[in-house]
Parts: C-alpha cells; structure tokens; sequence
C-alpha cells in the first residue's frame, strides 16, 4: 500500500493516521517531538516549518495530510511559515497535498456556507487561514503541486478534547449533571462536524484526482443550536435535562484577561452569535463519504468521554 504523511496528531491528524493505518497503507506521523510508535504508525520528530526537514520526512509519500496547527494566539506569525514549509515539501517530493481547513476565511457571511463564497475575512485568524489555501491553490493552479482543501465546522466526537469545542466543554459536566456555559446565543442553528468524518474526507479526497485543485466542506449533518445539541447529549449520558448558559460579555471581558484562548475567541465570536450553517451538499454530490447521523455521533462522543473519565477521574 501506499505512503501517507499526516503533520501532526491532534484530534483529526490521529484519526486521520489511525484510520489509514487500519486500511493497511503505511503511515508517518510528523510531530515536534515525536511520539512512541504505534500498530501501523511510525512516528517521526521534526518542526514542520522547517522546510528541508520536512521535505526529507515526507519523501516517498504519496499525500501529505496536513493537519497541524500553531498554538491558537500564535496563528498571526506562526501559519504563512508553517504553510509555506509544507507546500515546498509537497512540490520537492510530488506528493498530493490534503489541507485540513476550517471556515474562518470566508468572514461574516449572511446565509449557509458554500464552497463559492469568497474568502473575505476581516480578522486576522480568518485571513491566515485563507492566505494557506490561496498560497496552495496558486502553486496548485501553476502545475508546481497538486492541492485540495477540506473545510470543517466545528469539530466534535470520540478524541476532542480541546476546551473550545462543544463535546469538550459541555461532556464532562453533564455527566455530572451540571449546568454548561457556552458562547454566544445557544438556540442559534449552528453547524457541527464529526471527527471521524473529517478523516474520512480526508483520506477520500488523498486519492481522487477529480477533487484536487478546490477546497470541500466535510460532509455535515443538519445544523442544531447549541441547546439541541447539549440536550442530545446529555439525553444519551443519562443524567437528564442540564441548564444551559450563555456566557455573559462581562464574564467574557474579565476571562480574556487571564487566558490567550479566551482572548482570540473575540474574533470569531459572530460565529455563535447568530446562524451559521454549513452546505456540505457539493461533496455529497461528488464523493462517497456522507455525515454520521447525528444520534450515532452523539452516543459515541458520550461513550468516549464516559469511558476517559472511568479511566483518568
């Protein structure tokens, strides 16, 4: 079978790699520090914005998944380096490059998300991100490297455990039965992308040349606010009706303060402030890949999270 490179193994570069490993290709986890090696993983240390570095990691690799992300306050000097290195690898070695994008570099946008929508970014993470994909698509378009993007919603399920995402901040207090605090307006509609299918996508789009060259959105189940979403989960844990909380501006401005997380949120804060709901129908159309129903992704997530708690406290 083939090579696969994923940078990085956060959520969605672990179930990337993980879910090449287990259909038999050989697999190359490129990470600042590395890790141990794993059934069908090998795992290799290198600061993938170091470009000569990388280069010689990914050789021989038939797509480079590149799924990594500077620390989140540090994407304004962190991303052009970052995304620069891993295009040079993917034109020095010829290896399909597959970006893991998000939807910050459309902006503001009135209506469900589409692929066609420009990228008009006004904050600084949105233009980073859009700048990557830009950067990719020209080389793309010049014949320098082959390049998709893959654009997820916010990402939840089994594996997420980073603080902004719903699963993460909502799971561990309504198995407990306390009330969760979230941002924005919690009965907005709002879309929510499984993990698992973001590694699906990913590893669809590796292998057919049809889908290169364009940016995609992960197939995603209808959107639900905030509300449904935490009501479904906490229905599935069995510790009944929780209170939903929006996090007041006032809590929010003394939050912003001590932590850089809560600080950077301010420039995406209009994405659960009102409706924002992704169209993921161009892939559907395309492609084999479609959204777990939504019931299977929640009592999955809940499991997940039951059982990280049974083992960790």
């Amino acid at each position: 079978m083939n090579l696969h490179v994923v940078i990085g193994f956060g959520p969605a570069g672990a179930a990337t790699a993980r879910l090449l490993a287990g259909a038999g290709h050989s697999v190359r986890v490129v990470t600042t520090s590395g890790r141990s090696p794993e059934p069908g993983i090998e795992h290799v240390a290198c600061d993938a914005s170091d470009s000569e570095r990388l280069t010689a990691a990914v050789r021989g690799a038939t797509a480079i998944h590149h799924c990594a992300a500077p620390p989140y306050h540090r994407w304004a000097n962190a991303w052009q380096p970052l995304a620069s290195s891993v295009c040079a690898a993917a034109e020095a070695t010829g290896a399909v490059l597959v970006m893991l994008g998000n939807l910050y570099g459309y902006g503001p946008v009135d209506g469900p998300l589409t692929e066609e929508l420009p990228l008009a970014a006004t904050g600084r993470k949105g233009r980073v991100r859009a700048a990557a994909w830009e950067q990719a698509r020209k080389l793309h378009e010049q014949g320098r490297i082959r390049a998709v993007e893959v654009r997820a919603s916010d990402f939840f399920g089994p594996g997420v455990t980073d603080g902004g995402h719903l699963a993460a901040r909502a799971v561990p207090r309504l198995l407990r039965g306390k009330p969760v605090s979230v941002l924005g307006d919690p009965d907005a509609p709002h879309s929510w992308t499984y993990l698992p299918d973001v590694a699906r996508a990913l590893v669809e789009v590796a292998g057919e040349e049809r889908a290169w060259g364009r940016p995609w959105h992960v197939p995603t189940e209808p959107a639900l606010s905030t509300r449904q979403m935490v009501d479904r989960l906490a229905a599935r844990s069995g510790t009944g009706p929780v209170a939903v909380r929006r996090l007041s501006p006032a809590v929010l401005g003394v939050a912003s303060v001590f932590s850089p997380l809560i600080r950077e949120l301010k420039e995406i804060r209009y994405q659960f402030d009102r409706p924002f709901v992704v169209d993921s129908s161009a892939y559907e159309a395309a492609f084999a890949v479609r959204a777990t129903p939504v019931d299977e992704q929640v009592g999955a997530t809940v499991e997940w999270w039951r059982a990280r708690a049974a083992t960790t406290g």
